[in-house]
């Protein structure tokens, strides 16, 4: 004897009810053409039978899957788990579900992500470029194949596909700046590898931050990391053996900054009071180490929300008015704490 419980299909709601089960199945998804009583007595009936609706058949009729791809480069890091909590509370408000993969900031797995959300047929694709990438043939075969692409916060705009990002540029100046009315004047940079837009912009904003305050650029001062907290560990290392060391330190992002802090004090130099020091991307772990870590906020939850909501538009025929690509840029915050405010 089979233990297998049979699947309740709506072939079933109608024979109990003695109606159609086209009428059944208008019911359920609220057809104005069915009167409320009918609606009623379908919906009491689907639930006393346990009836759960067939997710494949119903994407294979309508032609969508309603699923949602995101590519994030990694789940360790909070700023990604922000932003894909944005786009989960917008794709929940849509009845929407969000499929994640993540890159690892590899290009091959990054390949392998997008392959697999093809796969999966799902609606759209939300994505953040990893560190690694620089061919992106794999995110033009997700236009050729007509799903609509969307990019935050690491974009290019080669792919000429609607983005949303925090103004890195401005953000990069606000934290130079903060360091330089702290009384900072030999500022370093601990940069991230520059094929990548958003550590460009930043290294941009570093340097006209210096020279609309007359400091002058010292190349000595700019060194290059992998964005990690091993590699802001080294590269303050490489600042602290300089014959001239610096007096401030705007690190790319915050867990560069994190290794940085690690080195300063195994320097034993003291925060900020010799080396004052700001992040960027406001890590939650910022307010909670010693010194607390200065930083600037990109608004993360609010782009995951745009980022989806830019992806609706599309879908419901808004974006279709004006097709061209959207680019939605967000403010930056500038977050004070212990490690770059000097008491006077």
């Amino acid at each position: 004897m089979s233990n297998r419980i049979s699947r309740v299909t709506i072939t079933d709601i109608a024979r109990r009810l003695n109606i159609t089960a086209a009428t059944v199945s208008r019911a359920l998804n609220d057809h104005p053409g069915i009167r409320d009583t009918t609606k009623k007595a379908v919906k009491d009936m689907a639930i006393s039978l346990n009836y759960q609706p067939n997710k494949i058949a119903s994407s294979l009729r309508l032609g969508r899957s309603n699923i949602i791809g995101v590519i994030i480069p990694s789940a360790e890091i909070n700023f990604f788990g922000s932003v894909v909590h944005g786009i989960e509370k917008i794709a929940s408000k849509n009845n929407y579900n969000v499929l994640i993969y993540q890159s690892n900031e590899l290009y091959e797995f990054e390949k392998k992500g997008v392959l697999t959300l093809l796969q999966s047929q799902v609606d759209g694709v939300l994505a953040s470029i990893s560190k690694e990438t620089r061919n992106l043939e794999h995110f033009r075969e997700i236009k050729k194949r007509g799903v609509p692409l969307i990019l935050f916060d690491r974009t290019n705009d080669m792919l000429d596909v609607s983005s949303v990002v925090v103004d890195d540029y401005a953000g990069a100046f606000q934290a130079t700046r903060h360091l330089i009315e702290n009384g900072c004047r030999r500022i370093a940079h601990i940069a991230g590898q520059q094929h990548v837009n958003i550590f460009n912009l930043r290294l941009k904003g570093y340097i006209d931050a210096l020279n609309s305050h007359d400091i002058p650029v010292d190349d000595d001062l700019i060194v290059y990391g992998k964005v990690s907290i091993e590699s802001g560990r080294e590269c303050m290392k490489r600042l602290l053996d300089a014959p001239l060391r610096p007096d401030g330190v705007f690190a790319v992002e915050d867990f560069t900054a994190l290794g940085a802090i690690q080195a300063i004090k195994s320097a034993n130099r003291k925060i900020p009071e010799e080396i004052a020091i700001i992040g960027f991307c406001n890590e939650p772990f910022g307010e909670h180490i010693t010194p607390s870590l200065s930083t600037i906020n990109q608004q993360t939850v609010t782009m995951g929300e745009e980022a989806a909501k830019l992806f609706f538009e599309g879908l419901s025929g808004i974006g279709l008015l004006n097709p061209k690509s959207k680019k939605l840029v967000l403010e930056p915050q500038l977050i004070c704490r212990q490690s770059s405010i000097r008491r006077s």
